[in-house]
């Protein structure tokens, strides 16, 4: 394999010395960018997109091109892995993702298969070697799944949702029959990431993004205990190179302490956590991603370059940062705007690299 030119993410994740600050944006292949605009229509839909391994290698390395980004994501989605085991994912315009054979009962429940990832899920694999090669080493490539309790959520609900009704109802009168689910997508999801580790991604992530609607007990039983499996059963080297693992539950900083015990080397953080204060909560357990507001990338320029640099004062000396935003981009955000972020987080963080 190609060696890498730029290692700085790799390096920030393992709390190694870097030059520079580096940075990526959650989303960053999307809808706020024309030319993604236009290879998702000649793509025809988003899924066909997702299922074209060099129009996938092209929306990724899209960002690279304008931005000096230090990483590519695979271009991909959560719901990969529920669509695999056969619950019929669609895209209602306008409503998100849709399953027209949502998990109602055990005996559902049961009948799941576990994905082969080089089989139904060999679409992603292939997108994964793709970008690898087309990268030719210039900068990292991050793979990533949602979290059992995330896919578990769309699974049940059949969809996206506000009241999380069904899937709470599920977890308080069945809590049997959603531990039989979880524990059927934490085995599905190692498989699946580590299938993307031997294909060419040199960190995972984990976005568990509804894990913040749970209460703190329910969160360690239903969401923490399968991401910690997870992180158990990943590889965690690969062509002789450490293969970092972030893990990233939205609405979450109240259990970051929980989450640094399993054994990930990084914690993703929204824009509600002050990183400072995570930063004394953690120590140098983990290092930390985040977190600036995406909505901030509404702001001119200036005020975007003034929040940066609170957000690195934050963090403080030293390494184990990289830059994010706390969620992913918003799809009307001034492609320039971005630029404008990605510049001051390099500019502005050297100093605290000395």
């Amino acid at each position: 394999m190609t060696e890498l030119k730029n290692d700085r993410y790799l390096r920030a994740l393992l709390r190694q010395p870097v030059d520079i600050t580096p940075v990526w944006m959650m989303r960053q292949a999307g809808r706020y960018l024309p030319e993604y605009k236009a290879v998702r229509a000649q793509a025809g839909d988003f899924m066909s997109l997702c299922k074209n391994a060099e129009l996938a290698s092209e929306v990724t390395l899209q960002p690279l091109r304008r931005y000096d980004l230090d990483a590519a994501i695979l271009f991909s989605d959560i719901l990969t892995v529920p669509d695999a085991m056969g619950l019929g994912l669609y895209f209602e315009t306008g409503e998100g993702p849709r399953f027209s054979r949502p998990i109602t009962c055990k005996a559902d429940v049961d009948n799941l298969p576990v994905p082969d990832p080089e089989q139904e899920l060999g679409y992603v694999m292939n997108a994964v070697r793709a970008i690898r090669s087309d990268l030719n080493g210039k900068v990292p490539l991050i793979g990533f799944s949602g979290s059992p309790w995330t896919l578990a959520t769309y699974m049940v609900e059949g969809g996206g949702t506000k009241t999380f009704t069904r899937i709470k109802k599920m977890m308080y009168a069945e809590p049997q029959t959603l531990h039989a689910l979880l524990d059927k997508l934490a085995r599905s999801v190692v498989l699946y990431l580590n299938a993307q580790i031997h294909a060419g991604a040199q960190a995972v992530m984990i976005f568990d993004t509804w894990g913040g609607v749970l209460t703190g007990r329910d969160y360690q039983q239903f969401s923490l205990y399968y991401m910690h499996k997870i992180v158990d059963g990943l590889l965690r080297e690969n062509e002789g190179k450490r293969v970092p693992v972030t893990l990233f539950t939205k609405g979450g900083g109240q259990w970051l302490e929980a989450m640094a015990q399993t054994g990930c080397d990084a914690l993703g953080l929204d824009w509600s956590v002050d990183i400072a204060d995570a930063r004394r909560r953690v120590g140098d357990k983990v290092a930390l991603q985040g977190n600036m507001d995406p909505s901030m990338l509404y702001a001119p320029p200036a005020r975007i370059e003034e929040e940066v640099a609170t957000i690195l004062a934050g963090f403080g000396q030293g390494e184990g940062h990289v830059f994010n935003l706390g969620h992913g981009i918003h799809q009307d955000v001034p492609p320039e705007h971005a630029g404008a972020f990605v510049d001051a987080v390099h500019r502005l963080s050297a100093e605290y690299h000395r």
